[in-house]
């Protein structure tokens, strides 16, 4: 007693009391506990009529923390197999609903029961979630879209293969087609019209322009090797015509060379006289040899003797090889024929041009008078500041003192087209102008022979306006005559005649004195020509 109570004493005075231990519940109970508990607090679903709800147990202490990758695996093919089995469920349930309503359309609307059912079984099936799936799969599932629904929630339908496209589809396929086989049947029609127009064009034979003889006659476009027969015949011709007796045997075998068999040896000679040619040329006219054809031509040649007299032989030449000008013989005698026809020349027309006296005058004193004297003696300085940097040779160049002592006699500078009479005309900076210019060329040589003599010559020039004044830029020799006629007519002859040989020509006319200050801005009048002019 006394123990007990002092235990129990002690336990008062600030000693824990000891509790006692709960029972220890087998783990099925606790299990069962844990069960309840969670049904308590986890949240309830809707039950169908006529089911119990069976909550769904938390997972097992003793499952393991992580499943293995071989059930993972087996696990993720599950599910796609279910995917794809329902998939396939909707789709068979569209089908049978589309053709429900086919059918129904083309009996008037009346619908068999077999049909409905079907269709209702087969929407069912599609709707319903697979076995395995969880709940979740069934509320994942989309709904059918109704017919004609637009937006998002509209259905593309894609056909089976082999199967046919909706009417709204099928009419664009059909149209597609239809283009391509259009498209496809043009291209073969360009094809085949453009191969035909190649080898039609390739098949016609192209015939070149044809000339007539006379055009072949005209233009010399023959066969014939006319120049090589022109030389012999030239050679020939001045061997005939040139005679001697003491030379009878040496002419005769040297014709030989030349002729055919039945030649005359002489060429017509009688053995008396002389003569001698000076020279012979081909004169450019061409006979067709009828005899020969293609192969032989009657060729004219000039023939000038050394006492001043001048004929014309028309010798007939064959040639044997066309293409090679071998083979050459003189095929029959010569004939003596007139020199060619003279004839009148016809008169210029000069109505439209109008010269300009004031710039002739001006050129002929300050520009022209300076430029010969530096163009005589190739004075290369001096020229330089008569002519224009793109001046071309000729006017750059000169006579090397051929000639000297220049004299401008007389110059016409033309204005510009469209100049009328009594205006002065205007020109414009760089606008080139032509001029015919004479001029006296006297002696001054070594030579007193020489010195006496006095020779007009005539140009034509071309000065450039510029901001310095006028410059030289081309010259060209020769000027025509506007009178035009024949000079061996006595009505038409020249009044004034030129000086024979050897009798004293009229005196040249000073060189005109430059007026004063009046050179041209930049042009010396009379430029000093260098002490020794470079020859050219």
């Amino acid at each position: 007693m006394t123990d007990h109570s002092s235990s129990a004493d002690g336990a008062g005075e600030g000693w824990p009391s000891q509790q006692p231990a709960p029972p220890q519940l087998s783990a099925e109970a606790a299990r069962s506990q844990v069960a309840a508990a969670w049904v308590r607090v986890a949240p309830q679903s809707n039950v169908p009529p006529g089911q119990v709800a069976v909550p769904s147990l938390p997972p097992r202490a003793d499952r393991p923390a992580a499943e293995s990758k071989k059930d993972k695996r087996e696990q993720a093919k599950a599910e796609r197999k279910a995917e794809y089995e329902r998939k396939r469920a909707a789709r068979k349930a569209e089908y049978e609903s589309k053709q429900a309503a086919r059918a129904s359309r083309k009996g008037g609307g009346k619908v068999s029961a077999s049909t409905t059912s079907a269709a209702t079984t087969a929407s069912a099936e599609a709707t319903a979630p697979t076995a395995g799936a969880g709940p979740s799969a069934a509320q994942d599932a989309p709904a059918p879209a109704r017919s004609g629904a637009k937006g998002p929630d509209a259905r593309f339908d894609v056909p089976r293969p082999g199967g046919r496209l909706p009417s709204n589809g099928r009419s664009t396929h059909v149209a597609l087609r239809a283009t391509l086989l259009i498209t496809t049947c043009v291209f073969a029609l360009g094809s085949c019209g453009v191969t035909g127009l190649v080898i039609g064009r390739s098949s016609v034979s192209v015939k070149p322009a044809a000339l007539d003889g006379k055009d072949l006659d005209r233009y010399r476009l023959t066969d014939f090797p006319v120049q090589s027969a022109a030389v012999f015949a030239e050679e020939y011709a001045s061997l005939c015509m040139t005679y001697a007796p003491e030379n009878t045997d040496k002419r005769r075998e040297s014709l030989s060379r030349y002729i055919s068999a039945g030649v005359d040896r002489d060429c017509g000679w009688n053995g008396k006289g002389k003569q001698q040619v000076k020279q012979a040329n081909w004169d450019g006219t061409v006979e067709e040899l009828p005899e020969y054809g293609k192969n032989g031509r009657y060729l004219n040649i000039q023939v000038t003797y050394t006492g001043g007299r001048t004929t014309t032989l028309s010798v007939p030449v064959y040639v044997k090889d066309l293409a090679g000008a071998s083979g050459l013989r003189v095929v029959g005698n010569v004939g003596e024929m007139p020199l060619p026809i003279r004839d009148t020349a016809p008169a210029l027309e000069k109505s439209e041009e109008v010269v300009d006296q004031e710039l002739s005058a001006q050129l002929r004193e300050q520009v022209l008078a300076g430029y010969f004297k530096a163009w005589a003696a190739s004075d290369t300085t001096a020229l330089t500041r008569f002519t224009t940097p793109d001046a071309t040779p000729a006017a750059v160049s000169g006579l090397a003192g051929a000639l000297t002592a220049p004299v401008v006699q007389e110059v016409q500078a033309l204005a510009p087209e469209g100049t009328e009479v009594g205006k002065k005309p205007t020109y414009t900076q760089g606008q080139a102008v032509p001029a015919r210019v004479t001029v006296v060329w006297g002696g001054g040589g070594a030579d007193d022979a020489k010195a006496e003599v006095a020779l007009k010559r005539s140009y034509r020039v071309t000065v450039v306006n510029t901001a310095q004044g006028w410059f030289i830029k081309d010259i060209h020799g020769g000027v025509m005559d506007p009178t035009g006629g024949r000079a061996d007519t006595p009505s038409t002859a020249s009044p004034t005649a030129a000086p024979a040989s050897g009798a004293s020509a009229p005196p040249a006319p000073a060189a005109p004195s430059a007026p004063s200050g009046g050179a041209s801005p930049g042009l010396p009048t009379s430029p000093k020509p260098a002490a020794s002019a470079p020859a050219h």
